[in-house]
């Protein structure tokens, strides 16, 4: 297998970094204390084909690979992984409009949304419906040229500030195959946000409640057809396990760095920190554990670009993997900076806190094991 990227992911990976450097890196730790939702990076972004780097290129997409997309992300959660996973949400919600959206609503709002001057939402979780997704119990129901939307959504992030939402409602039977999805403008009749939840972590996107009371919904913004928004949303939560694993792998890369800087420059009884091999081993185990964790994520997207039959027990795999190890990567970066690591002087504790609820979104890390469990044990798949 051929790990080597090439000049041109190079360069994009390069372009990512340099934006992530000069826009995020200088202002993370105050969007993260005042809690600032950075709608102009977003746009800088954009600017640089960021926010629709695998939506098609009839919406102004780059239509790049997933592996592609995963340079980037990784290279911005070094520095914000707060940041970098709303635009990893984004760039879900984009891709998802442009690959399934009625020609005039794909036209309406997906140079837009690719441009980072309009963004996007994805509201598929429920207060009564979280790992248990084929449960929601939105509703949409048709009345004559418009759908009327009825129910609630929770944990949505960035609600409240952004302009398109993808919903996914229920229209027809229970379980999985009466769920459809719509694209609905964020300040339509009907539509209340709740309180901005008071977070651990991800503090620079807002993550609110939704309250859909008769919401009319033209028809023409139906995603695919009824009955195909289950389908479309595991294909999204696909990609975005890839994503988070992605973040995951950018925060742990950056906490390496960061305790790879500090044990040069601190002494402790009259020796740099670099000189303990206890602290080497450490330092050591954290790479490992990263580039493990990068080289399972790549692996996953390539079988996801390649459609794979097996893709989502690799994707599922990788997520599992790389959001836990990840996790204790910067636990770890933390523990080598002693106390210093528990201020918010330095990056460790804002990575630490951002990196938690890795493990918990698109999925619990149970839930993967669910997912693959399912797939060896009950479909019989041949998973190498």
């Amino acid at each position: 297998m051929e790990f080597r990227l090439s000049d041109e992911q190079e360069a994009f990976a390069q372009a990512a970094r340099d934006f992530a450097i000069g826009e995020l890196e200088p202002h993370a730790a105050r969007w993260d204390a005042e809690s600032i939702f950075p709608r102009e990076a977003f746009a800088r972004a954009g600017e640089l084909g960021f926010c629709a780097i695998y939506a098609p290129e009839n919406i102004g997409g780059l239509g790049l690979p997933r592996l592609d997309a995963t340079l980037v992300f990784e290279e911005m959660a070094a520095y914000d992984p707060s940041t970098a996973a709303f635009l990893t949400i984004h760039n879900m919600a984009t891709w998802m409009i442009g690959s399934w959206a009625s020609e005039s609503v794909r036209d309406a709002w997906g140079p837009q949304l690719a441009a980072g001057e309009k963004l996007a939402s994805y509201c598929l979780t429920e207060p009564g419906a979280g790992s248990d997704a084929a449960s929601l119990s939105t509703r949409a129901e048709q009345k004559g040229a418009a759908y009327v939307l009825n129910g609630a959504k929770a944990f949505i992030s960035g609600a409240g500030d952004t302009d398109l939402l993808v919903v996914m409602a229920r229209t027809g039977e229970p379980g999985a195959k009466g769920i459809s999805a719509f694209a609905v403008p964020a300040n339509t009749p009907g539509i209340t946000y709740g309180r901005k939840e008071d977070k651990m972590g991800w503090n620079s996107q807002s993550t609110r409640p939704i309250t859909f009371d008769n919401v009319e919904v033209p028809a023409e913004n139906l995603l695919g057809r009824e009955g195909e928004g289950f389908k479309f949303a595991m294909k999204g939560l696909d990609g975005g396990r890839i994503n988070i694993a992605t973040c995951s792998v950018g925060a742990a890369q950056g906490a390496y760095d960061a305790a790879r800087r500090y044990m040069g420059e601190r002494k402790q009884f009259g020796h740099a920190l670099a000189d303990f091999q206890a602290l080497q081993f450490k330092l050591v185990d954290m790479l490992t554990h990263i580039v493990a964790s990068r080289q399972m994520v790549r692996l996953a997207a390539s079988k996801l670009d390649q459609q794979d039959p097996h893709a989502s027990s690799y994707c599922a795999m990788a997520k599992r993997l790389a959001t836990d190890l990840c996790f204790q990567a910067c636990l770890d970066a933390q523990q080598i900076h002693g106390g210093y690591g528990y201020l918010k002087d330095y990056p460790l504790e804002r990575l630490v806190r951002d990196t938690r609820v890795h493990q918990i979104l698109e999925g619990t890390n149970e839930i993967m094991r669910v997912i693959v469990a399912r797939q060896l044990l009950e479909k019989g798949a041949d998973i190498r």
